[in-house]
């Protein structure tokens, strides 16, 4: 795809829409000559290149990878018509690119029903499911793993609901039988469930955890954040496939986030929200005299805690899903590739005499650290920092990875050999959400195992 040659028919699309209108010129407070704008954008990419090379699979530390070029495009077309997706009044076309892109988002999961929306981000999507949440269970806390995003605990706090960390079992799982004791005091109306934690992409036993809503009568809500797409990869044949049951479960569930800014190939920001009960929408109810007046229809601000959002966001993501629809054979295959890549490095680790695999990675995400001498955490969490920062900032071959904090009693459980001298350490964690990831992993691995060597 020459993303330089859609770029340029984007603006020639826009150029010649917005002509019928009749040409206008420039106002004298918009004014800028072009020496001026020369100036100021040479300090401006210059600026820009004070990054990680996000794009590139060395770059495998954060959840961090480019928009397809599909996503690029659809979202400079529509950012110079700039329309708002709070109402059809502001964004007419977006409005309905965007019911058409959650409702393949809701199928993905298998909603027959939903209600859902675009959100600026996970965090926004994760505060307005515990919003209905609270809501319906009014008095009621929220259950959430202690491996579950912090955004659970802050946004507990914004509702004014009492949170609670539960333990997770040596897998980083949500223990269901503390849970379960949890659930016996009636305190507890909603629990989250990750598809995918941001540590390592462990996933929540959705399915067992149904019984539990049955028994206790709470709602389950799913932060698929970072996971949800790999629910295209249930099921499926070969090395990248992952057990059906958990992400079946989804569809069962209450609400699910997810963001299609991670492994939807979208511009930050893109996260989503839907519900399994259209009739949620009722504690959205508002009303406002100057907007909603073009249509009768349900406008996506009526269903939304946020008021502007971009129409661009949902246009890029439409434009994606005609090209790479969320199915096994669309962008299936490129969680696989990533999948595949998490397998392969984690083969070379275990076979390594210089590094050591944390544990199997569920997804696309790897833990490990350096075999030290000795073998105490205080000297794995600084061979951790150091190949990080060796990596980094080597001029010829950089690799750029990131760092978890593990508790001492979680690593010697899984690692008896490894010595407690400190209450944790810092591993190393390596992110291959990026499907070139499967032909650069050998690489990877061979860069670190001689940074860890050293």
């Amino acid at each position: 795809m020459d993303l330089r040659y859609w770029l340029e028919e984007a603006v020639a699309s826009n150029e010649a829409w917005s002509s019928g209108f009749g040409r206008l010129r420039e106002h004298p407070s918009l004014k800028v000559d072009d020496a001026r704008f020369a100036a100021a954008f040479a300090t401006f990419s210059e600026r820009l290149k004070d990054n990680y090379p996000f794009f590139h699979p060395r770059y495998a530390g954060q959840m961090l990878k480019p928009p397809h070029p599909a996503a690029v495009v659809g979202y400079l077309a529509t950012m110079l018509i700039n329309p708002n997706n709070h109402a059809l009044d502001g964004g007419p076309a977006t409005a309905e690119m965007e019911r058409e892109a959650v409702q393949q988002l809701a199928t993905m999961f298998g909603y027959d029903t939903h209600l859902g929306h675009l959100t600026t981000s996970g965090t926004v999507a994760n505060l307005e499911a515990l919003f209905v949440a609270r809501e319906l269970h009014p008095g009621k806390g929220v259950a959430y793993s202690t491996e579950a995003h912090y955004t659970h605990g802050r946004m507990c706090g914004v509702l004014g609901v009492e949170g609670h960390a539960v333990p997770v079992d040596d897998r980083g799982r949500m223990d269901l039988d503390a849970l379960e004791e949890l659930l016996r005091t009636g305190r507890v109306g909603t629990v989250v469930l990750t598809a995918g934690t941001t540590a390592l992409g462990a996933v929540e036993p959705v399915d067992e955890a149904l019984a539990l809503r049955e028994r206790y009568g709470v709602r389950i809500h799913v932060d698929a954040a970072y996971g949800g797409f790999f629910t295209l990869l249930a099921g499926a044949e070969g090395p990248a496939g992952l057990p059906a049951a958990p992400w079946r479960a989804i569809g069962q569930c209450d609400s699910i986030v997810v963001d299609p800014h991670k492994h939807g190939l979208q511009p930050y920001g893109c996260g989503a929200v839907l519900f399994r009960d259209p009739s949620v929408g009722r504690f959205y109810l508002h009303d406002s005299p100057y907007t909603y007046f073009t249509s009768d229809d349900l406008h996506l601000g009526e269903i939304s805690l946020e008021c502007s959002r971009a129409g661009a966001a949902a246009a890029a993501l439409w434009l994606t899903f005609q090209l790479l629809p969320p199915t096994p054979d669309g962008l299936g295959q490129a969680l696989a590739a990533g999948r595949r890549a998490a397998l392969r490095w984690a083969d070379l680790i275990e076979k390594s005499e210089h590094l050591e695999l944390y544990q199997p990675p569920e997804l696309d995400i790897v833990g490990y650290f350096a075999l030290t001498e000795p073998l105490t955490l205080s000297r794995v969490d600084a061979a951790s920092a150091r190949i990080l920062q060796a990596g980094m900032t080597d001029p010829v071959d950089p690799v750029f990875l990131s760092t978890l904090r593990v508790g001492a009693g979680r690593l010697t459980a899984r690692h008896p050999k490894l010595t407690a001298d400190a209450d944790g350490a810092r591993i190393l964690r390596s992110v291959l959400m990026k499907p070139e990831s499967e032909s650069y992993v050998d690489h990877l691995h061979a860069r670190v195992e001689e940074l860890a060597r050293a």
